[in-house]
């Protein structure tokens, strides 16, 4: 009986030695913190990937700063954070930032490779104004936005993170990505308003910008102001003829005055905000009204949300207002940059 009483103790131990074993396996593994129980992903470490990211110095853009005229360096994506800041209002929805954040980065990644910096100070690759791309840079944004400087930032942020490293390209090489604010319902082809065809700036529909609070405008002269800035003198019953209308359905060109201008012309002369316009005289005023916001070339940014609302990606808005593009990554392009700067140095053997 003790023999046998000895053996069902023995086996007992074993049994739970065997049920036991796994859980000591485990609980090294468990730090101080650690309970054992699923955890969530959390935020707080996206955010910090995010930072190591937008702050990577691989690559630095040097902005001349019109205010200070100075020069400041900032690593490339985190400039594209000070660009999409300020061209784009952060109330935007997550796909259209985006969308401005690769557009963005193709114009600095080809501005860096062409390196057209004529107007520019020597040692800068851009400005920090219209000339190029609008920037600020996050004190500027904190005491612009004040109290809602991080719930903003955060978003443009997540917006470049999930882009990073994105260009758009075509037949291999960054595109020229031009963009504004809202259009008139259409997309402006490049030879319309600029001197160039340019393949991938396409007219295009984008009836998505009725919607912007910029679609329609309204601006009064004097006739005395409107014939100085023009050159010309008109009369209540010749204050103009449309004589052609491009595409994208602006102004291609208009007679005043029996002199003949182009409508980006127009537009310049009177600071209209597009060059899709119409006119009335009453009295001694000319009251002239505008539909769209910008030179109308390339993407829409309004058109871009309007897109974003509708449930589209960032990739199908950018390949909405770019014809025929890819999506590629920038390495290469900026291994070129870096190849000619003196940054790369390749030893043969």
């Amino acid at each position: 009986m003790k023999d046998w009483k000895s053996i069902v103790v023995v086996l007992t131990a074993v049994s739970l030695i065997i049920l036991l074993i796994p859980t000591l396996l485990v609980l090294p593994s468990l730090g101080k913190d650690e309970s054992g129980e699923l955890q969530e992903d959390s935020p707080k470490q996206e955010e910090s990937e995010w930072t190591a990211l937008l702050n990577d110095p691989a690559v630095e853009v040097a902005v001349y700063r019109t205010g200070s005229e100075e020069i400041e360096k900032f690593p490339l994506e985190q400039y594209i954070v000070g660009v999409v800041a300020s061209e784009m209002p952060a109330e935007f929805e997550l796909e259209a930032l985006k969308a401005q954040a690769v557009a963005a980065r193709t114009y600095v990644v080809t501005q860096l490779n062409q390196g057209n910096t004529e107007s520019l100070p020597e040692g800068a690759v851009v400005s920090d104004s219209v000339s190029h791309q609008v920037f600020k840079s996050e004190a500027e944004l904190k005491k612009q936005w004040g109290s809602e400087f991080e719930e903003k930032i955060n978003k443009i942020r997540q917006a470049v993170a999930e882009t990073a490293g994105q260009v758009i390209t075509y037949d291999g090489k960054p595109i020229d990505a031009s963009f504004f604010s809202t259009s008139n319902g259409f997309t402006e082809n490049s030879e319309d308003y600029w001197e160039n065809e340019i393949p991938y700036l396409r007219s295009v529909e984008s009836p998505w910008d009725k919607d912007s609070p910029k679609f329609t405008q309204e601006k009064t002269f004097k006739v005395q102001e409107f014939e100085e800035k023009l050159g010309v003198n008109v009369t209540s019953e010749d204050i103009g003829t449309v004589l052609s209308r491009t595409e994208g359905e602006r102004i291609e060109q208009i007679k005043i005055g029996g002199k003949v201008f182009t409508g980006r012309e127009v537009r310049e002369k009177l600071d209209l905000a597009s060059s899709d316009f119409s006119w009335v005289m009453r009295g001694d005023e000319i009251i002239v009204k505008t539909e769209g916001f910008g030179h109308g070339v390339g993407m829409s940014q309004y058109g871009a949300n309007g897109m974003a609302k509708e449930g589209k990606t960032y990739q199908d808005i950018v390949k909405h207002y770019y014809k025929d593009v890819t999506i590629a990554e920038a390495e290469p392009f900026l291994k070129q940059y870096m190849v000619k700067k003196g940054s790369i140095i390749f030893v043969g053997v």
